[in-house]
């Protein structure tokens, strides 16, 4: 990948002006810009925060840029427009700001007025714009309006609350670059997160990064560390191959880490992003269709995830026969404009069992579970010659399964195992969350089963993982399906083999690190 080094901004907010050295020196070290955001510090201390200038660009080479910022526009309280007027027009801030190579961050309705228009030098001048209720319908105005300002810089932050909403801010950017301007444009929330990390690529002046987990200043802002280490951010380019996976939600997902691990092991230019997406129909349309998409990007594949596995089917030009028996499909392909479909968890499913048992054939196997991922280990089991007993809260619900696979369905209230060699957990009960402490079997219930799997992976041991351990049964993490399908995804994507201890040991490493902050 090109190395270009992308700008990452680390914002500063902290309440007293004791806590601005730290904070800063802490920033310093993952930050090319450090943006100090004077409205998070306490009305009495502005001033010695100002002040304090001076001493902090002794210990710092990063360029600050100052925001008194409102609570309407993402501040960090309330702050009336002439306060913050004289906040910019007093002497002595003006004395600070001339004498430092700082950015000052004024919103675009002040630059606006005639108190402090032409004021503040334009050089180091941006002039910005947050929306957090979505993405205005009168962005190109806005843009306009900026253009008018004697601001050098222009900065709009936006609400998205899908993918598509990223739409405007790309072509935003498209249109400065064309008219030589420069414009830091960013998608806010989980769904914005890929101009946050595509941005740079496509002529943003810079993107911000939190200094930590708990630090963030911006709805779904990433850490630095992440953008760098995580998304490589610094060598994304026009050319760099776009995977991502498509759900809601996908702020949990690991397949990040896992996925841009292995690039990087490849050494291939491509990156895979989370990718927010509530009305598939609309993004398989305006973003991932080659023939009808409204951006440019290289998008090679996507990897779907719940709720739209089934519903992405009839936007494919080809699906493989396995996915369309088992009704999902789970990875996508660009293949000479056209959107290849395939189902990669039957067989990322499979594989990890096989160490395990020579041969499947008369294995007995109950499935607990109804949903998609249920569907897709039926399908396999049964193709191994497995068999299959489904076992689901809600019969009727597994009724499609059953006949469609022949399989056998019970009642999962009161069911005993003890016949079967293998038991499958396919509900998400047990996901870190609400649903942590649950699971679909105890350790009455599981005796005398031989192996015991789950496919619920974030924790690494779950409930259900603890009842067949204490009963006995050997187990199977849900971490080696994940890893199992993973696998299947690059070889499509990527057309080669990725190295395996790579994938997983990254997935170990995003589940500790998300273990440590939710502790």
């Amino acid at each position: 990948m090109e190395n270009h080094k992308a700008k990452i901004c680390v914002p500063v907010c902290v309440r007293r002006v004791n806590e601005l050295a730290d904070s800063v020196k802490r920033a310093q070290e993952v930050a090319d810009v450090v943006e100090l955001r004077i409205d998070c510090v306490e009305a009495a201390e502005v001033d010695a925060a100002l002040k304090e200038l001076a001493s902090l660009h002794e210990t710092t080479s990063r360029p600050f840029i100052l925001t008194f910022r409102p609570a309407e526009q993402g501040g960090a309280r309330p702050i009336a427009a002439a306060h913050r007027v004289e906040f910019w027009l007093r002497k002595s801030q003006l004395g600070v700001l001339n004498s430092f190579p700082d950015f000052a961050d004024v919103e675009l309705e002040l630059l606006e007025t005639d108190e402090i228009r032409n004021q503040l030098s334009s050089k180091r001048l941006i002039c910005s714009h947050h929306d957090f209720a979505g993405v205005p319908g009168d962005l190109e105005d806005i843009y306009r309006r900026m253009a008018a300002t004697n601001a050098s810089i222009f900065k709009i932050a936006v609400q998205a609350d899908d993918a598509t909403d990223c739409i405007p801010i790309l072509k935003l950017l498209e249109r400065a670059q064309r008219e030589g301007r420069e414009l830091i444009a960013i998608a806010m929330g989980q769904a914005g997160l890929i101009t946050r990390i595509l941005g740079p690529s496509r002529g943003s002046f810079l993107t911000y990064g939190s200094l930590d987990e708990t630090s963030g200043t911006a709805p779904g802002q990433v850490t630095a560390r992440e953008l760098r280490e995580v998304y490589r951010i610094d060598g994304i380019d026009r050319e760099t191959q776009i995977m991502g996976v498509v759900g809601r939600p996908v702020a949990h997902s690991i397949s990040p880490y896992i996925h841009n691990a292995a690039f990087a092991e490849g050494n291939l230019n491509a990156v895979f992003i989370p990718i927010e997406v509530h009305d598939v129909d609309a993004f398989m349309r305006r973003m991932a269709r080659k023939s009808s998409r409204e951006i440019e990007w290289n998008l090679r594949g996507l990897a779907v995830t719940a709720p739209h596995k089934s519903a992405v089917m009839k936007h494919l030009d080809w699906i493989e026969p396995a996915a369309k028996e088992i009704g999902a499909v789970n990875t996508i392909v660009l293949q000479d404009g056209e959107l290849h479909g395939y189902n990669t968890d039957a067989a990322g499913f499979v594989g990890p069992l096989k160490s395990r048992i020579e041969s499947f054939e008369g294995v007995r196997c109950a499935v607990i579970g109804a949903g998609g991922a249920a569907r897709a280990v039926a399908w396999a089991l049964r193709q191994e010659q497995a068999s299959v007993s489904l076992f689901a809260r809600d019969p009727d619900k597994a009724k499609a399964i059953k006949d469609q696979f022949d399989v056998e369905c019970h009642p999962v209230a009161g069911a005993t195992f003890n016949k079967f060699d293998l038991v499958i957990n396919a509900t998400p009960l047990g996901t870190r969350g609400e649903l942590e402490t649950e699971t679909p079997a105890t350790v009455e219930q599981l005796r005398g089963v031989r192996l015991a799997y789950d496919l619920v992976y974030n924790p690494l041991a779950t409930q259900f993982m603890r009842e067949a351990r204490q009963a006995g049964c050997e187990t199977v993490s849900g971490l080696e399906m994940l890893i199992g399908q993973a696998l299947e995804q690059f070889r499509l994507w990527a057309g080669k083999e990725p190295d395996v201890e790579t994938m997983r040991d990254a997935a170990k490493s995003a589940l500790n690190i998300q273990s440590d902050n939710r502790a």
